[in-house]
C-alpha cells in the first residue's frame, strides 16, 4: 500500500474538530501511530520500552504519554515523540485520530496517526526508550497476523490483542489499536 492509497482509505475522527477528550475517572494520554512513507511501502515504527520503567517495562509501544493540562491530545502524542525518539513535530503530517483506547490500567488512549519520511536518526531517550524498530504496514492487515484472546485479568476477563513480528510480539493496547487502524483500512 503507498501513502496516496493510504491517505484515500483511512476514515479518521477529524483533526481540526473534537480534539478534546471527554473528562472521566481514567486518565488521558495521548499517542502518535507513525507511519514512515518510504515511497515504495509503509512502515509502522514502535518503540520498545525501557527495562527500568515501573509500568510496562520492555513491552512494545507508540511514542506517547500523559496529557498534559491546557494541552490538545494531538500536541500531547507530537511532544512525546519528540522527547522519547527525537521526532520533531513538524516532519509529521498528522493524518487525525482513531477512536479512544480505553486499558485495563485505568487510561483513555488518544490514537493519533501521522504520516512522516523516513528519518536521518533517531534520537532515543534512553530513561525512556530501550529501542525502535519498523514493521510493514501490509504484515498487519494480513488477518492472520492479528490475533485476539481472553485473558482474566483484574477480576475481569478482558479481551486482548496479539500481533506477533518476527522475534516481537505485540501486544495489549498497542495491537488494539493497530486492529482498529487496519479496520479503517479495511
Amino acid at each position: 500500500m503507498l501513502a496516496s492509497e493510504f491517505r484515500q482509505r483511512f476514515l479518521l475522527h477529524p483533526t481540526a474538530a473534537g480534539d478534546a477528550v471527554p473528562s472521566s475517572d481514567q486518565h488521558q494520554a495521548a499517542v502518535l501511530v507513525p507511519v514512515i512513507d518510504y515511497g515504495d511501502r509503509l512502515q509502522v515504527l514502535f518503540t520498545q520500552r525501557a527495562l527500568h520503567l515501573r509500568h510496562h517495562p520492555g513491552q512494545i509501544s507508540f511514542p506517547g504519554g500523559r496529557i498534559e493540562p491546557g494541552e490538545q491530545s494531538a500536541e500531547a502524542a507530537l511532544r512525546e515523540a519528540e522527547e522519547e525518539i527525537g521526532l520533531t513535530p513538524n516532519a509529521v503530517t498528522l493524518l487525525g485520530r482513531l477512536p479512544l483506547q480505553p486499558t485495563s490500567t485505568g487510561f483513555n488512549i488518544v490514537p493519533w496517526v501521522g504520516l512522516l519520511a523516513p528519518q536521518p536518526r533517531w534520537l532515543l531517550q534512553p530513561a525512556e526508550v530501550a529501542g525502535i524498530f519498523e514493521v510493514p504496514l501490509t504484515h498487519f492487515l494480513q488477518q492472520e497476523n492479528r490475533h485476539q484472546f481472553n485473558l482474566p485479568l483484574r477480576g475481569k476477563v478482558q479481551q486482548l490483542h496479539a500481533m506477533p513480528y518476527q522475534d516481537k510480539f505485540i501486544w495489549g493496547a498497542t495491537a488494539a489499536i493497530l486492529h482498529r487502524l487496519c479496520l479503517q483500512l479495511a
